[in-house]
């Protein structure tokens, strides 16, 4: 792993130099919008209004806050609730999953039942450990900088860190309230995450969405700094004050023509990356790879794994890939978050989606594995929400 290279860690900086040139040079972009906006007043308002963050989030049904976009849902989750006669009725969709990994479920004890050889390296550690002990473990599981750091209970990308130095580790332990986990650092260039279902008395399940990941970058100009070239793209924007606060340095560095620099390396919509629709990779292939996987996974149905492999080609052949995580129930068929993709749409996927996760918990109901009683549905309900007021403080 030491070999390993990240370009973000390639920077140019000068730290003597402080004053903004922009001030007095105007950049080739700037001088074609100042052309425009002299030339024709509604193509500088579309420039304004398509960097503008206010504008993107009211428009870009992407980036709604989580209740808004799934508000109308609500309604046909009450139906699946009266139909299936439970609160909990998603519990029995993944039986060999805590809470059917609808939220709340420990990562260490999923990846205890994955086939070794699919996952990369992973412990847990107890939130507060004392580096000496943290550099201790570390070299006996021969893992070296850089290394995935993330808590074992947690979604959505929170606190999830690629720790490439001791700086990055010391400051990660210090934040860190929970439990976590240490991952070996997984360098394959693409990235996917792949929706899979089986109903359980079926031989074979399905595949029905595939997002294909895009780190947040840049592509340099030669000319631009890293923070330039931030700025002029809405989605990139969002995350200046994050860049701010965890990876300064970067921002001042300017790239070789078209070299891209690799501003988050955490796969996840919240922190940047641009999720797009890979649906067209779906083939009978790929279905009969990840049926072999998830056959060995006992009492799991219905998911997404979030995985990084050599190349498509070798992923059909179950060759050269590796498993970051596997989501239960709780998991949304990711493809509908490509830039555009219809609002209608979006909602008939996860409908149908939605639709399939009753049928397998009735399935499975049937053949034995009961859904959570409310009372006990209610004391996971606390339990997690205990854990997120813990890890917050």
């Amino acid at each position: 792993m030491e070999s390993q290279i990240l370009r973000s860690d390639i920077i140019r900086s000068n730290k003597s130099f402080d004053i903004d040139m922009s001030v007095y040079v105007s950049t080739p972009g700037q001088v074609e919008k100042q052309d425009r906006q002299a030339q024709k007043p509604q193509a500088y308002l579309f420039d304004k209004l398509s960097t503008s963050i206010i504008w993107t989030k009211l428009t870009r049904w992407e980036f709604w806050p989580f209740s808004v976009f799934y508000f109308p849902i609500l309604f046909y989750w009450t139906w699946l609730v009266v139909k299936t006669r439970s609160f909990f009725f998603f519990t029995s969709s993944n039986p060999g999953i805590e809470f059917g990994g609808m939220l709340g479920e420990s990562k260490d004890k999923i990846y205890k039942g994955l086939n070794p050889q699919y996952i990369p390296k992973t412990y847990k550690l107890n939130s507060g450990i004392e580096m000496i002990k943290f550099t201790e473990r570390l070299r006996k599981e021969n893992l070296m900088f850089p290394f995935i750091l993330k808590p074992d209970i947690g979604e959505r990308g929170w606190m999830v860190a690629l720790i490439k130095n001791e700086n990055d580790l010391t400051k990660y332990l210090s934040q860190i309230k929970v439990d976590f986990l240490v991952q070996e650092y997984v360098s394959f260039p693409i990235e996917l995450g792949i929706f899979y279902y089986r109903y359980p008395d079926r031989e074979n399940g399905t595949i029905s969405s595939i997002v294909m990941k895009k780190m947040l970058s840049v592509k340099g100009n030669g000319k631009s700094s890293v923070r330039e070239l931030v700025m002029e793209d809405v989605r990139r924007k969002m995350h200046i004050d994050t860049l701010e606060n965890t990876n300064f340095e970067i921002l001042e560095y300017i790239p070789h023509f078209n070299e891209e620099v690799e501003l988050v390396s955490i796969g996840n919509h919240c922190r940047g990356t641009t999720f797009l629709n890979g649906n067209h990779l779906i083939n009978s292939q790929l279905i009969s790879m990840v049926d072999k996987v998830s056959k060995e996974i006992e009492g799991f149905y219905f998911g997404r794994f979030d995985l990084r492999c050599a190349s498509i080609e070798d992923l059909y052949e179950g060759n050269n890939f590796k498993i970051l995580e596997l989501n239960g129930a709780g998991s949304e068929p990711a493809h509908i978050y490509h830039p555009g993709f219809p609002l209608s749409q979006a909602y008939k996927d996860i409908v149908h989606h939605l639709k399939v996760l009753a049928e397998i918990s009735t399935i499975n109901k049937k053949m034995g594995h009961e859904y959570m009683s409310f009372k006990n549905g209610m004391k996971e309900v606390f339990r997690i929400r205990k854990y997120n007021q813990q890890k917050e403080a």
